[in-house]
């Protein structure tokens, strides 16, 4: 295995456990190790300190352990089956959810690693050359832990991989074939689109929002916007909703969302879908909705684009704000990693401002316990949420 030394001083994150060595630490390296390749790491004092993936970028070094120990099938094991026990002990593998988030990269101690179970059927996506190359001894090692009730392993990683790398990949089963694509969350059935859908199918991470926006739904006229395939809105269905109007660009997605209403309320006349820009929707809107579903994909996937994010996140909400009937109720997320908490919050204030609304927060909301973050890392820490009370 090639060896990583460090500059003078640069361990000091990795003895607090920080999984990423920048390029900026490195002192030199014994050979030129290949993207993806497993690499010991060196302080300047010639003492091991980590192993991991080695990549080409900013972030040079991923860490899979801070002990000298071989990275084989046995070591995934170990680490699976720890991330199995997390979800058994916050109980989301229970048979009124069989859906959940089982590996959530660094906050599991796998970067570069994403794996989301529907029902028999385990989503695995990689992050990092690393992991790619490393697929086929994780699913043997996924297989083992989950055992029978795994029936199951679609790879996809065409969109994740960085695309530099050349690697020509191609998502496909690495175990079984079974296409059924129903799975159950919290009591209701949705379709996974994790052939051709956007992340592994289906945004996992929404899961317990979604059930406190249940809570506030009864005898509401509900506007779920960027609706992907309508979670928001069967859920606030459930919840008594009046109305429902889910909204997307995409006419796919407008498609599955209205497979999954019907999944779960075959002909119901209290939901209605459009494919349609949202800005463009809102602008139009006559319907006085009462309640409304601001998630939108990330404005900002790296710094360099966090200015003109937080202007989106403004011209947004303040869009909602405008629109909300008195007494409403406004839910409204960023899953930009490069957007923190406080930075949300101020573009959410400034809309308000703006708007000439006053609000009250309700709720500060987060990702959920299957996504959890690695005390070690806080960068995992990407999805925020306001509830709110609008006068």
């Amino acid at each position: 295995m090639k060896i990583i030394f460090l500059k003078r001083g640069k361990e000091e994150s990795l003895k607090r456990y920080h999984p990423w060595i920048f390029s900026g630490a490195i002192h030199h390296m014994s050979q030129n190790p290949e993207e993806g390749e497993k690499v010991m790491v060196f302080t300047s004092e010639n003492e091991y300190i980590a192993t991991g993936h080695f990549q080409t970028g900013s972030i040079m070094v991923r860490v899979l352990s801070f002990e000298n120990e071989t990275i084989d099938q046995s070591f995934y094991e170990r680490k699976l089956a720890i991330a199995k026990d997390v979800r058994q002990c916050i109980g989301v593998m229970n048979s009124d959810n069989n859906t959940f988030r089982l590996v959530h990269g660094e906050g599991d101690n796998l970067p570069g690693l994403v794996i989301d179970i529907y029902g028999n059927t385990a989503v695995m996506q990689a992050h990092s050359v690393g992991m790619h190359f490393d697929r086929e001894v994780i699913a043997k090692a996924l297989k083992t832990v989950m055992g029978d009730e795994l029936k199951n392993i679609f790879y996809k990683s065409e969109t994740t991989l960085p695309f530099k790398a050349e690697l020509g990949q191609e998502n496909g089963f690495l175990l079984g074939g079974d296409t059924n694509d129903v799975a159950i969350e919290n009591g209701l059935k949705f379709h996974v689109d994790w052939l051709k859908g956007q992340k592994t199918g289906f945004f996992v991470d929404q899961r317990d929002n979604r059930r406190l926006l249940e809570k506030y739904s009864k005898g509401k006229k509900v506007l779920n916007m960027f609706c992907y395939t309508g979670g928001f809105s069967f859920y606030a269905m459930r919840g008594g909703a009046e109305l429902v109007h889910s909204v997307d660009s995409s006419q796919k997605a407008i498609d599955l969302t209205n497979a999954n209403v019907e999944l779960n309320f075959p002909n119901s006349n209290r939901h209605q879908a459009f494919a349609e820009d949202a800005f463009k929707f809102l602008d139009k809107m006559e319907t006085p909705y009462d309640l409304i579903i601001l998630d939108p994909p990330a404005f900002a996937k790296h710094k360099d684009a966090l200015s003109n994010a937080l202007k989106g996140y403004t011209r947004l909400n303040k869009k909602a704000f405008e629109k909300i009937q008195p007494g409403g109720i406004l839910f409204t997320f960023s899953c930009s990693q490069a957007v923190n908490k406080d930075q949300f919050r101020t573009a959410i204030f400034t809309a308000a401002a703006s708007a000439k609304r006053n609000v009250r927060i309700l709720h500060q909301l987060h990702q959920p316990a299957d996504h959890p973050v690695n005390i070690y890392h806080p960068e995992g820490e990407y999805l925020k949420g306001l509830v709110l009370y609008v006068e």
